[in-house]
């Protein structure tokens, strides 16, 4: 019998760091989704917007930002990458509403936004399968110790990822969900 119980967050595996606030407009904690966060396709008719987000309370050594959305929930037994956005200047504090889109036009200068699992470079909205039980979207700012991952907007979400961890030194989170 399969085990119906929510999986630890990513999060709890990695070297434990210090927490910030992340605060939206458009998202909370334990809230659902709404159809402006949701994909647009595969039997999904949202907006596609990535939310607004602002941080405060990250370390005064801060030298960049790395925004990521994650679903581990998804049954894909590696979980998905929605969003995976690198190299966000220690200078900027916010992203307004529909930011991740893929023609960059909301992002500050040099971002870099790596392929989403659904192969896309941009915010890809929640479009979990009819019937599944609620799915997470972990949005995560993490506080780099670094200006530059030195990668691309080929690298995997998982490479970057990997980076990312090895260069946080402090992370806020954000958790609504969503179930179609």
């Amino acid at each position: 019998m399969p085990n119906k119980l929510k999986p630890p967050l990513p999060y709890d595996f990695l070297p434990e760091v210090p927490a910030f606030t992340v605060t939206s407009v458009d998202i909370a904690d334990g809230k659902m989704l709404t159809k402006a966060q949701l994909f647009n396709g595969l039997g999904v008719s949202g907006d596609n917007l990535s939310p607004n987000l602002s941080w405060s309370g990250f370390p005064s050594e801060t030298q960049s930002f790395a925004i990521t959305c994650f679903d581990p929930d998804a049954p894909t037994g590696s979980g998905f990458w929605h969003w995976v956005l690198f190299d966000v200047p220690a200078t900027v504090t916010s992203l307004p509403t529909g930011a991740g889109s893929n023609d960059m036009a909301g992002l500050p200068e040099h971002a870099i936004h790596a392929r989403n699992d659904f192969g896309t470079k941009d915010f890809a909205g929640a479009a979990p399968p009819i019937g599944d039980s609620e799915h997470r979207y972990v949005f995560a700012v993490h506080a780099l110790d670094v200006e530059s991952l030195g990668l691309d907007s080929d690298a995997s979400p998982a490479f970057v990822g990997f980076n990312i961890t090895f260069h946080t030194i402090a992370r806020g989170l954000i958790v609504p969900v969503y179930a179609r």
